[in-house]
């Protein structure tokens, strides 16, 4: 199975409107209220596209009750752990004018270093049963600041493969554990390396020790930079809609393709056109499936220097 963790689990509300205008009031056209977090949107479109998933992390209080139970509704496998404080809400405003989205994130509730034993018991586990795992997604207050590391170890010490998208300390920590993969967006790999360049910056953190580094770029598509070689692949066609979790089902495709063993350009092919359905969903967590089928055989995968022909 693919364990995804989500530490900082959340209670997601998206709005759809118009036009979203600063300083006004607004008539939203549509709303949706489900669990979120990182991990949990991977493990939704793992779930949806019939993979074993189990996911965990930390949920507490009312919001955490409500999270668990949207989790149970959707037949996800739920390991979380009980913490005291309040899990927290995420709000998305989606813009139909600009085809984007406005995300307000709370920081979430403290995790206690006894919350963090828990924890460290429950995924223990868990794993010996996981063939790759998901760190995905901010860290709640109080959690060690290398916590993706020590997962990310403990992961490979137990022969799973794991996923890290994370960005700033938590990343770069997570980096020098060797990690299979590690998926930031353009903004994060360029606040965790210093460096504008997409290509630089992923070359400064297989250095530092991630096996391979998978950059999305939005509309770009994916960098792709491995031991295996380089490679860019870009969608058939731009789309607009809700890009909040296309990031999510990317991760869900570079897990899958770890377990099953998939080559590179296979695995960034299912990633953008899963990136890219995802974006025609209403909701973080969902994908277009129709738009799946139709965008997998025109995604563009092409090798870059460094990479075999």
């Amino acid at each position: 199975m693919i364990l995804t963790v989500t530490l900082n689990a959340a209670l997601d509300t998206t709005y759809h409107v118009d036009r979203l205008v600063p300083n006004s009031s607004h008539r939203v056209k549509e709303m949706h209220g489900r669990a979120g977090g990182k991990g949990v949107n991977v493990a939704r479109v793992l779930h949806t596209l019939g993979h074993p998933v189990v996911v965990t992390g930390f949920a507490g209080g009312a919001t955490g009750a409500a999270v668990r139970a949207d989790l149970a509704r959707a037949g996800l496998a739920d390991a979380l752990v009980d913490l005291a404080g309040e899990s927290r809400r995420t709000v998305t405003v989606v813009c139909a004018a600009e085809g984007d989205a406005t995300v307000f994130n709370e920081p979430g509730p403290h995790v206690a270093e006894e919350d963090w034993r828990r924890f460290l018991a429950r995924f223990a586990a868990l794993v010996p049963d996981a063939a790759v795992v998901v760190l995905s997604g901010s860290l709640p207050p109080g959690t060690p600041v290398g916590a993706y590391a020590d997962l990310t170890r403990i992961a490979a010490e137990h022969g799973a493969r794991t996923v890290v998208d994370a960005e700033g300390e938590p990343l770069r920590l997570a980096v020098a554990a060797r990690p299979d993969v590690v998926k930031p967006n353009a903004a994060e790999l360029r606040a965790t390396t210093g460096e504008a360049d997409p290509d630089a910056g992923a070359a400064l953190l297989r250095a530092a020790g991630a096996r391979a580094v998978v950059a999305s770029l939005g509309a770009a598509g994916v960098l792709a930079v491995t031991d295996e070689g380089t490679w860019r692949a870009t969608p058939p066609e731009r789309v607009a809609g809700n890009p909040t979790g296309a990031g999510d089902a990317c991760v869900a495709a570079l897990a899958a393709g770890l377990r099953d063993g998939l080559a590179w350009p296979e695995v960034l092919r299912a990633a953008v056109a899963l990136s890219a359905a995802a974006v025609l969903h209403p909701v973080a967590g969902g994908f277009d499936d129709r738009a799946r089928r139709r965008f997998l055989p025109d995604v563009d995968v092409r090798p870059g220097s460094g990479s075999p022909t």
